[in-house]
């Protein structure tokens, strides 16, 4: 028995010194504040290709000619699970547009179960290097980022925090309208 209490005892320090099972993605994410920004057509530049496997495992390729909305997340940040049901809601309004999402510094077995779980009607890529060709125009600077690009394949927009309904859709509206 008393060599069973110090064993005991240096596994409740250890625990006690636990960060408590957060990522380091998770300590050193930076949260936007809702800022939008938008890009006269004539300086806009051409968005990366976007392609890759997507959680539920099919393939998906964006195709320009459509307007797309890219949502950069993670399943465990707060404003990215606050934001899904605008998304969402967006993509049953606006079934002519591309809604894409990427995952970033997220686990794809937890992104998986929240995208089912809430049955999230568009694709989310589990490639986040794609994100590195958004670095010349708008690059995702903070978890979530929303990236819009228009109908000639070019970055023309970006809200960098969570998304409102009201604040997308104005957006949307602008970039359809062109």
């Amino acid at each position: 028995m008393k060599k069973f209490i110090p064993v005991v005892m240096a596994l409740l320090l250890l625990v006690g010194c636990s960060n408590g099972g957060a990522s380091k993605a998770e300590e050193s994410y930076i949260s936007g504040d809702g800022a939008v920004t938008f890009i006269n057509s004539s300086d806009r530049i051409p968005a990366p290709a976007i392609s890759g496997m997507t959680l539920l495992g099919t393939n998906y390729t964006y195709s320009v000619g459509k307007v797309g909305i890219v949502n950069v997340w993670a399943s465990w940040c707060s404003p990215c699970r606050a934001e899904e049901p605008a998304l969402s809601a967006l993509a049953t309004m606006y079934p002519e547009v591309a809604f894409i999402g990427i995952l970033t510094r997220d686990n794809p077995v937890n992104a998986e179960a929240f995208v089912r779980k809430r049955n999230i009607p568009y694709p989310t890529l589990i490639d986040d290097s794609i994100l590195i060709g958004f670095r010349k125009s708008l690059p995702a600077n903070a978890i979530p980022s929303t990236v819009v690009i228009d109908k000639q394949g070019n970055v023309a927009a970006r809200i960098s925090g969570a998304v409102t309904v009201s604040s997308l859709k104005d957006l949307i509206e602008k970039v359809l309208a062109e």
